[in-house]
């Protein structure tokens, strides 16, 4: 199966729930995104690494690269290479001069470590298929829904299973504008399970 690059395009607090953060991957090239549900601890650890901080004490995934380093173990990749029931699965791809080896990983974990070792991500195309987001071409390009819906759809209260094919995927463009993808990432579901029952 053919490996698509991926790279961190934003990581997300969510506006309308507390504690839940996601992690944006951008297709590299390419218009759709990949959004990653992440802990708020997660989410500090690659926060820490793509900002570049030096915190006075090493954290769990800087102490992981300083473990690897002082063994000779190179991370060449990460591949985010299965989805079950919302929860992606990822593999650290490692070697040294010896082998090369594959390790299951969370991938909140494998991406804080693929930040640290500036290793390239990887998915493959089913699972950018089936949890991927296209983006627009054009920021410019946006769809008015009139009166009411408006106001509604910047609530987050909507009822999703209620709603019209149409004004989900109005919706989705709405919360990407706004940047909110844990919403999108409901939305997505919705738009996706619907196709499915077709």
């Amino acid at each position: 199966m053919k490996k698509i690059e991926l790279e961190i395009v934003a990581l997300s607090h969510s506006i309308t729930q507390t504690h839940s953060y996601a992690v944006v991957l951008g297709e590299v090239n390419g218009l759709r995104r990949l959004p990653i549900v992440i802990g708020g601890f997660e989410a500090q650890a690659i926060a820490v690494a793509l900002e570049k901080m030096q915190p006075s004490r090493p954290l769990t995934h800087d102490l992981m690269k300083n473990f690897m380093n002082a063994f000779g173990v190179e991370l060449n990749e990460i591949v985010i290479n299965d989805l079950q029931e919302g929860i992606f699965f990822s593999k650290l791809v490692c070697s040294t001069e010896n082998d090369t080896v594959e390790i299951d990983s969370r991938t909140s974990d494998a991406l804080a470590l693929a930040v640290r070792f500036g290793c390239p991500i990887y998915t493959y195309e089913n699972i950018l298929e089936s949890a991927g987001i296209m983006m627009e071409e054009t920021a410019g390009k946006k769809k008015k829904a009139q009166g009411e819906p408006v106001e509604e759809l910047r609530t987050g209260s909507e009822d999703l299973k209620a709603m019209s094919i149409e004004e989900l995927h109005t919706l989705l463009n709405e919360v990407l504008e706004s940047e909110d993808y844990i919403r999108a990432i409901a939305i997505r579901d919705e738009i996706n399970s619907r196709k499915k029952n077709r």
